[in-house]
């Protein structure tokens, strides 16, 4: 049981809901930790076939809880990072399932770190993306370092967390940070088109092919080249491979159980 998120597994979709409203669900120590948690949980379930992240209320995540940490104080803010945010930024790029982020509030600060990391984003239409940390005369953490400037470019990430600027979605469409807008009253229809994509895709490919991608910023091609030959094997050991080309055989759509 978690205090601050809902977690519901419906059907082999599981929702993850940042679940503190009060303050557009702002992120305190409690909830890093059950976040993570929470994606080790999804990893670990088999019935599991794809995650959506949302928040409660109005917002997506408001960032850092500042109250809290105003409160209790920061002895080492790097201490902070590396025990609370990088484990569960981890845990989502680790997690071998698609992870699809339903950004229907702000998404500021560490909450924009949270949304860029997640593999798909709809972002609903009223709302706006901001690598807010320089307002407080902090630097990027969380990932946005890493997603930020792969999604659109040195120069643009530059300008977009030196300035803390407001990321509409349209803007943010328009660079690659999301992969749909919607109205909000509009975006559960279109999260319903993913999950029901990737509810009966070939879940262990999809796997390997997200953590072929995480690998690829990394690697040269000759390294990408053996890896994907590695990653290969295992997909096709799967059965869902074999029902695959069995379904191309039988002329009829594969029914592919994600195994």
């Amino acid at each position: 049981m978690f205090e601050h998120i809902l977690y519901q597994n419906q059907d082999g979709i599981c929702f993850i809901t940042l679940n503190r409203s009060e303050v557009y669900n702002a992120l305190n120590v409690k909830l890093t930790y059950e976040l993570k948690e929470a994606f080790e949980q999804a990893g670990q379930d088999e019935s599991v076939r794809v995650v959506v992240l949302s928040g409660a209320g109005d917002a997506f995540c408001s960032g850092a809880d500042l109250k809290e940490a105003a409160t209790k104080g920061i002895a080492s803010y790097s201490d902070e990072v590396r025990k609370r945010y990088n484990p569960m930024i981890l845990a989502m790029r680790n997690l071998p399932k698609p992870v699809i982020g339903r950004i229907n509030g702000v998404a500021a600060g560490a909450g924009c770190s949270l949304a860029l990391a997640c593999d798909i984003l709809v972002m609903a239409e009223e709302t706006y993306l901001t690598e807010a940390f320089v307002g407080i005369g902090l630097v990027m953490d969380s990932g946005s370092g890493y997603f930020l400037p792969r999604l659109v470019g040195s120069g643009k990430a530059f300008e977009l967390a030196t300035t803390g600027a407001k990321i509409s979605a349209k803007e943010a469409l328009q660079l690659g940070m999301v992969n749909k807008i919607a109205p909000v009253a509009m975006l559960d229809e279109v999260i319903k088109v993913y999950t029901g994509y990737y509810i009966s895709a070939p879940t262990v490919a999809i796997g390997l092919m997200k953590k072929m991608l995480n690998q690829s910023f990394s690697s040269s091609l000759e390294e990408m080249l053996e890896y994907e030959a590695q990653l290969q094997d295992i997909a096709g050991a799967s059965k869902d491979h074999r029902e695959g080309i069995a379904a191309f055989m039988e002329k009829r759509k594969p029914v592919f159980k994600g195994k």
